[in-house]
């Protein structure tokens, strides 16, 4: 079916108090993947290119762009594009040539007052190519190689009040809020800070969205659900899944040399990821 765009699926989804799922994607494996997992559950997904994925595919965007476009072309449920983690603004204007309905720009790593005056430059350029725009404020670490932050630590969550002023005074039509999951987590084990989503819940008018999210348990994600996220990021669990089953089918035939054997059931596991993922999200087509 053709591209849906990534503010639909997320402002209907903010509306049913349920979350589209979004899946970083780096291999044309991820991509069949997603959308294989998304088709199996009968729900909309996102899929989603980060900058350092493009840094990995020798910084050129357009080949995973369109595989991700004519699967999304192929698939039976609503499919979307959105670009990741954009710090570039060289790769933030080839967005809307590539396909992609939205992008998530990160000037998060500035002071505040620099993060502002970049994301509204970037959000008035977007808005005007017609690309829906997301942004972070507070500390979601773990990208670029650096170490799980620790979303305890003073100042590392989103204020509430400045939140709301970033939004109005920015532009952006969603937020990425730091209510303690981290990026690159490889356990389950992120406590999230529910009377603070609360708060941000009440005191935004756009779209929560919830990074870090492979680090967070089923009943913690569940419950950031109900309490206003709307968006859930997703990446390391699915090269978790991946690379254990690839790991698993080595270690049984170590004679293996064709790459589909074990590309095969690496798939199928992110497969089963993107479901099991959907299922606690809890946004179908149906």
């Amino acid at each position: 079916m053709p591209l849906v765009t990534t503010g639909e699926l997320a402002t209907r989804a903010a509306a049913g108090r349920a979350a589209v799922a979004a899946f970083n994607v780096i291999t044309l494996e991820h991509i069949e993947a997603v959308v294989a997992g998304a088709e199996s559950v009968r729900s909309p997904v996102v899929l989603q290119v980060s900058e350092n994925a493009v840094k990995f595919r020798y910084g050129r965007l357009l080949p995973l762009a369109r595989a991700a476009v004519a699967a999304a072309e192929r698939s039976t449920v609503p499919v979307a594009l959105h670009l990741d983690h954009v710090q570039s603004d060289s790769l933030l204007r080839q967005a809307p040539d590539a396909g992609f309905s939205s992008v998530m720009y990160d000037a998060s790593r500035l002071p505040y007052a620099e993060n502002l005056a970049a994301t509204r430059a970037a959000a008035d350029w977007a808005h005007a190519q017609g690309l829906w725009i997301e942004a972070e404020l507070g500390e979601v670490g773990g990208k670029n190689g650096e170490p799980p932050l620790d979303a305890h630590a003073p100042g590392a969550r989103t204020d509430p009040a400045e939140a709301r002023a970033f939004v109005a005074d920015s532009g952006v039509d969603a937020l990425a809020v730091a209510v303690g999951s981290s990026h690159a987590m490889t356990t389950r084990t992120a406590a999230l800070d529910h009377d603070l989503l609360k708060e941000l819940s009440g005191a935004l008018n756009v779209p929560l969205v919830l990074h870090g999210s492979s680090g967070v348990p089923d009943d913690e994600l569940a419950a950031a659900v109900a309490g206003g996220i709307a968006k859930v990021n997703v990446g390391t669990a699915l090269n978790i899944a991946m690379t254990g089953a690839i790991r698993e089918y080595l270690a049984l035939h170590p004679e293996a040399v064709d790459s589909r054997g074990y590309l095969t059931v690496g798939r199928e596991a992110m497969v089963r990821a993107v479901a099991g993922i959907i299922g606690v999200v809890g946004q179908t087509t149906s």
